[in-house]
């Protein structure tokens, strides 16, 4: 039985992305490419900015890595916390992100998926608004629901 390509292709373990790995375990929030590749720089690790773009996409194609878009558009990724599919409540003021099951996202991605005789189908959620702290700062109230 033959294994196909995809199966076949294995990750190359170069120095650089050692240090990339290290360095996303010591972060807690995400991070975009040119802040870790400045970070990297700034430990005295040599690496150049194509490298860790490409390394960060590696990891995110894995699933060892979240990826979102910050307000402005830019990829940002961390480390990801839970091992399972998961999404993410985002603060649109500081940044924070929680990450959240939501199997009744699952259900309906599967049951609209198959009304539609879609198969292989991924998604993605992204819940955007003020974690409690910068409500509290702000003077904005969460809507009770």
């Amino acid at each position: 039985m033959e294994q196909s390509s995809e199966a076949r292709v294995q990750t190359r373990v170069t120095k650089q992305r050692l240090a990339v790995d290290a360095a996303l375990d010591q972060l807690e929030d995400f991070v975009s490419t040119q802040e870790l590749h400045r970070s990297l720089q700034d430990s005295g690790v040599s690496v150049s900015l194509a490298t860790t773009y490409r390394i960060l996409q590696s990891m995110a194609d894995e699933g060892a890595v979240d990826v979102l878009r910050s307000t402005d558009g830019e990829a940002v990724y961390r480390r990801c916390e839970a091992d399972s599919h998961h999404h993410h409540l985002l603060c649109r003021r500081c940044g924070k992100a929680v990450e959240i099951e939501a199997p009744a996202v699952e259900a309906w991605a599967a049951k609209m998926a198959a009304e539609h005789g879609f198969t292989a189908v991924t998604h993605t959620v992204e819940i955007m608004g003020l974690c409690a702290e910068c409500s509290q700062a702000s003077g904005t109230t969460a809507p009770r629901g």
